[in-house]
């Protein structure tokens, strides 16, 4: 329970200094509250509000649902109150946050409800507490990661597109391409009765062994690209926003996940100790990418 405690201090303490930074210089205030800190509030209590539930009756299964429709919603929530709605910059940010988090939210949450729910939270979900502390970590997951974008939204925006906004999503669009595709491909490799068991080793696993989440970092990185003319004083700390999602996918709760059960299942196939050895974790072409 300490340790709880702990965690949702820490998570306490990053929200407040991501709402500080990322709303200097933003001219709109709600409820005395500037429009960017109001976005942050709002990822966090949609986030509780699905607890209640989802505590209620023990599931996991809405979790990434609601923590991608709640990047539309602080994307939409931003993008309504900006004083420059109809910027380019803005309507690219909301139009490309908005269709990769209902690509993605609806594609996990079939999958949950497929594979009957999602393991990480077994031993989470039957605990309140434990439960409610990832509930709030996804808040900060929700204003963490769109936080450069909350800031270009909630400013009055270029009236003309630049190198930036063109460089950004073209990046968002190469990123976003891999990961559906990578996606497709092992969601195939799944439903094919011959590969029960088996592990994927095709396609752009090939090149890689976590193509999907190479490409949800690049996505972000474009989002970031996108919003640096938005930028001033404090709110560049909001560029660590890829950052932020690197380190959640690399070292936390994305790859150090998927490779343990991978070397549970598999950590006595030869093959398996080839496609480790042999293909990069993350970068193509870095064999030392380990």
């Amino acid at each position: 329970m300490r340790r709880a405690f702990r965690f949702l201090l820490v998570i306490s303490v990053l929200l407040a200094i991501l709402a500080y930074a990322g709303s200097q210089g933003g001219p709109v205030q709600l409820a005395g509250l500037p429009l960017f800190a109001a976005g942050v509030c709002l990822a966090v209590l949609l986030q509780w509000l699905a607890f209640v539930p989802a505590a209620y009756w023990q599931t996991e299964r809405y979790y990434d649902l609601v923590g991608g429709l709640s990047y539309v919603a602080v994307a939409l929530f931003t993008w309504c109150f900006s004083p420059d709605q109809t910027a380019p910059r803005n309507l690219v940010l909301v139009g490309l946050i908005t269709i990769w988090a209902v690509r993605l939210s609806s594609f996990l949450f079939l999958r949950a409800i497929q594979q009957g729910g999602d393991v990480r939270f077994d031993s989470i979900k039957t605990r309140p507490l434990r439960f409610f502390v990832s509930w709030t970590l996804q808040g900060l997951w929700v204003a963490m990661t769109s936080s450069t974008a909350m800031v270009a939204l909630s400013k009055p925006g270029s009236g003309q597109v630049d190198s930036w906004l063109l460089l950004g999503a073209l990046i968002w669009v190469i990123g976003f391409a891999i990961e559906v595709i990578a996606d497709e491909q092992k969601r195939r490799f799944r439903n094919n009765p011959a590969n029960q068991d088996r592990f994927i080793q095709s396609g752009l696993w090939a090149v890689c062994r976590h193509p999907n989440y190479l490409g949800e970092i690049s996505l972000w990185v474009g989002i970031a690209i996108i919003a640096v003319p938005a930028l001033q004083g404090l709110n560049y700390l909001t560029l660590l926003s890829p950052v932020f999602v690197y380190l959640l996918l690399t070292r936390i709760s994305g790859i150090p996940l998927l490779e343990q059960r991978g070397r549970q299942r598999w950590g006595d196939n030869p093959d398996y100790q080839r496609y480790l050895a042999n293909t990069p974790r993350l970068l193509p072409g870095l064999r030392r990418d380990k």
